[in-house]
């Protein structure tokens, strides 16, 4: 939960975690957009979806979307 929305009685569409110190902040689209106000006020560069059908971080520093790289079965280690 967007504890920032709920204080406030509203709602929000996605949530991001705060890869630095674990903060959960609203997503830019939800009115809020509290996980940006957290980059903004903090400098901790690296939000991670928490939506379950999504996979990727975003980088606000370098404004950037991160995504995991899965090794194929073929690759040597």
């Amino acid at each position: 939960m967007c504890a920032a929305c709920a204080a406030r009685h509203r709602t929000w569409r996605r949530l991001r975690w705060c890869a630095t110190c674990g903060y959960v902040g609203c997503c830019d689209s939800s009115p809020g957009a509290h996980a940006h106000a957290h980059h903004l006020a903090t400098g901790h560069p690296v939000a991670v979806s928490l939506a379950p059908d999504e996979d990727w971080a975003w980088c606000f520093a370098d404004e950037l979307f991160l995504v995991p790289v899965t090794a194929s079965r073929d690759a040597s280690p």
